[in-house]
């Protein structure tokens, strides 16, 4: 029997399954400084990843300071809400007001999650638990967070692992599924911006009636969407510039920094190192290729009717990795062609994405019981 309290107690209780979660920590740690993949999240994941799993730690002990952020901030859902309202702070939805057919793609791209809940589903895990393996396909960390600490918070680690590793991943992921299904002519197509701008009251009047409108038809999503347009609201009033400095700074900056080491904390090797863990990573993947290629398609469903084309990587930046795809897809569009410039439309999919995700796991929650 080891003496927790010893000196050396934690060489005297490491085991082979500790050394492997050391290299799992290490590995995120080194995409997050070497490869540049979502370090704000990576980093301080795989840093909890080493703390929970030093033998006998007492930061994951009842009591210890993990173990209380994730009792206060992960199982209380309070991060996962404060992470929304930063993001709704950075979110500018001008871009898709100004061309609103650009929500079909936000919706379109969810593809992925109920078809990756039917396979999971398929292969043996319950509803629930194949729901939330499914929201992976979201490509939204927060939204992945929420609904597996109601459905499966025993695949909470997991899941959010294989979240936000495929959201650094979407500089890789996107690239190569949207050349397997367009031709360098589809990509070189042009789209032309709105001319007419977003009245001030529009933009502030949006996020007041989104909330009320996905409020009434699914009042389990409300302190998702609610959170997010709270702070879209905060930034597009004008009159608390400070708050939405905050939000989009400070809060934004902490509260990831807190998230992802307590996330990190929940990788502990016991339940970590299994089979179900495999399994779960590579059904995110099938989730994320799923999003995107149901976006793409979509665009190019669309263009068999429409006579001005749509550029069908803009179905694409319909997922959530806010501004992430927006970005990528504009870099590609560019690169097919110099004067194509579509990252506005890119962008307008993109928060569109951010939305039809919350009410992607708004629905979930509310129709499975």
């Amino acid at each position: 029997m080891v003496n927790t309290d010893s000196l050396l107690a934690g060489f005297a209780g490491l085991t082979l399954k500790h050394l492997v979660m050391f290299a799992v920590g290490g590995v995120l740690i080194w995409l997050a400084i070497a490869k540049d993949y979502e370090p704000n999240l990576l980093l301080p994941i795989g840093f909890g990843a080493l703390l929970a799993n030093i033998p006998f730690s007492a930061a994951v002990a009842p009591g210890g300071f993990l173990e209380l952020l994730n009792r206060v901030g992960i199982m209380s859902e309070l991060f996962p809400i404060l992470i929304f309202i930063a993001i709704g702070a950075m979110c500018d939805f001008g871009p898709l007001l100004q061309h609103p057919s650009l929500m079909l793609f936000g919706g379109a791209a969810q593809f992925g999650v109920f078809f990756t809940l039917v396979a999971a589903a398929a292969l043996g895990f319950p509803l629930k638990e194949a729901a939330s393996i499914g929201i992976i396909g979201a490509a939204d960390g927060p939204t992945s967070i929420y609904v597996a600490t109601r459905f499966a918070p025993r695949l909470l680690a997991p899941i959010t692992v294989a979240a936000y590793s495929y959201m650094a991943l979407v500089p890789i992921i996107q690239p190569f599924v949207i050349r397997k299904l367009t031709t360098s002519k589809e990509r070189r197509i042009r789209m032309t911006l709105s001319r007419e701008g977003v009245s001030r009251t529009t933009l502030i009047l949006f996020p007041i009636g989104v909330t009320l409108l996905a409020g009434m038809v699914a009042p389990i999503s409300v302190p998702l969407i609610g959170s997010l347009m709270f702070g879209n609201l905060i930034r597009e009033s004008g009159v608390v510039p400070n708050l939405s400095k905050s939000a989009q700074n400070e809060l934004a900056n902490l509260v990831t920094l807190l998230l992802g080491i307590t996330i990190g904390s929940t990788m502990q090797a016991e339940t970590f190192l299994t089979p179900t863990t495999l399994l779960i990573l590579g059904l995110g993947l099938v989730a994320f290729v799923a999003d995107t290629a149901g976006g793409v398609l979509f665009a190019k469903f669309l263009n068999l009717f429409l006579k001005t084309k749509i550029n069908p990587m803009i179905g694409a930046a319909g997922i959530s990795a806010f501004p992430m795809s927006a970005r990528v897809i504009a870099r590609m569009s560019t690169k097919e062609d110099p004067q194509n410039h579509i990252l506005m439309h890119a962008v307008g999919a993109n928060v569109s994405g951010q939305i039809a995700s919350i009410m992607a796991g708004g629905l979930i929650l509310a129709l499975i019981k």
